[in-house]
């Protein structure tokens, strides 16, 4: 299986992580950048073509810049300006809202909008806002919502309705993309036996046809609300029987690249999910090497290659999650970016240090790898350029 999807590849050319799952032994829970140059007076009576926003952006940023927009680096929600050097210092490409607060949307907003100012490209601000156990902002400003398994089973108007209200919320203070939704189908014999998405009923339900049903109307509501998406957590997190936060033994031994319980991601993605996030978990029957998140066969070969997804590719944390604590972590940076990888998560703010040096010194080394960075930067550029955050 390995081989085939491989051949894919070479025919063809979330303390809370970011998939925001609490171990259920647990209780629950810049400067302005120039205007883009003009194009130049020519003989020619047809005018140049004007350099796209993205590609004008790419341009001005040096290796450095471009190794720090690929780190989005989790910050305590009630205190985000702690984080304002660390982004200034490495160019962070994104800073994820952790932890649970019940702050008003007035004083969020304040504190998101100060750290965008220590950016050098603005941020893509992410949180996990799910619903149920996995909900970052509540309070008045921002009502429980309903778990994905119950709303999962809601018509789907209600659903629309429910998430064009949570996304406009988190819209008006600033956040960009939710790391949402759950994509991953957990089978009804297993149920909260699944210790990530099950035990806390985070997925839509138990046949994959009727979560992607859910998929896309969820995606589109989001997005067209103003909060991009991130389907998690590919190729699917929904029969693991532990959580790659607190183990390493999370396995998959029954997901194959033509899977039924790929269907909800594929669904996600036709229906223009700006993102998705790669799961830590090991899934032999794809890659019997190693760990989705470092799996080129996984990252390239199914998902971008097989799946035609061509957004932004993110981790599941890399910091402080059991499934990548036998690697260093610049080298988890490093491994995941040459998997196929774009934008690499970490809970922890001291890993953005090592991981910058890391993606640095490989690009430095190897031309392949400076190529990839420039490619991962793009796509995190992409989408930001989709949120309406660059200026050109």
């Amino acid at each position: 299986m390995r081989r085939r999807i491989m051949a894919w590849s070479a025919a063809l050319a979330l303390t809370l992580a970011g998939c925001g799952a609490p171990s259920p032994t647990a209780a629950p829970p810049s400067p302005s950048l120039p205007d883009s140059p003009s194009s130049a007076e020519s003989s020619s009576p047809a005018p140049a073509p004007s350099v796209d926003c993205v590609t004008a952006t790419l341009g001005r940023l040096s290796l450095t810049e471009q190794a720090g927009q690929l780190l989005m680096v989790g910050v305590e929600v009630d205190a985000p300006s702690g984080l304002g050097d660390t982004v200034r210092r490495y160019h962070l490409g994104g800073v994820f809202l952790r932890g649970r607060s019940a702050r008003d949307a007035a004083g969020l907003r304040g504190d998101i909008a100060a750290l965008q100012k220590r950016a050098t490209v603005p941020l893509l601000v992410s949180l996990d806002q799910e619903g149920g156990n996995v909900q970052t902002l509540k309070g008045a400003d921002f009502p429980a919502l309903p778990t994905a398994e119950k709303l999962g089973a809601a018509p789907a108007a209600t659903i629309r309705a429910t998430t064009q209200g949570s996304a406009r919320r988190l819209a008006g203070i600033g956040v960009s993309m939710n790391l949402a939704p759950v994509a991953d189908t957990v089978p009804a014999s297993l149920g909260e036996a699944n210790p990530p998405i099950g035990f806390w009923h985070r997925q839509f339900g138990s046949d994959p046809a009727l979560v992607a049903a859910d998929l896309r109307t969820v995606v589109p509501a989001s997005q067209d609300a103003g909060v991009l998406t991130a389907l998690k957590h590919f190729p699917g997190l929904g029969r693991t029987r532990a959580n790659t936060d607190t183990s390493a033994d999370a396995v998959d031994a029954t997901t194959t690249a033509n899977d039924p319980y790929l269907e909800p991601f594929r669904a996600g993605i036709e229906a223009g999910s700006s993102a998705v996030m790669i799961s830590s978990a090991r899934y032999p029957k794809l890659d019997g090497d190693t760990i989705a998140a470092f799996s080129e066969p996984i990252v390239t070969g199914l998902l971008r290659d097989g799946l035609g997804f061509d957004g932004l590719i993110m981790s599941d944390d890399l910091g402080a999650a059991k499934a990548a604590g036998g690697v260093p972590v610049g080298e988890r940076a490093v491994r995941f970016v040459a998997a196929g990888g774009d934008e690499v998560l970490t809970i922890r703010p001291p890993d953005a240090a090592p991981m910058a040096a890391a993606l640095i010194d490989r690009a430095g080394r190897d031309a392949a790898f400076r190529s990839r960075v420039t490619d991962a930067a793009r796509h995190v550029l992409q989408a930001k350029e989709r949120a309406g955050l660059l200026r050109c």
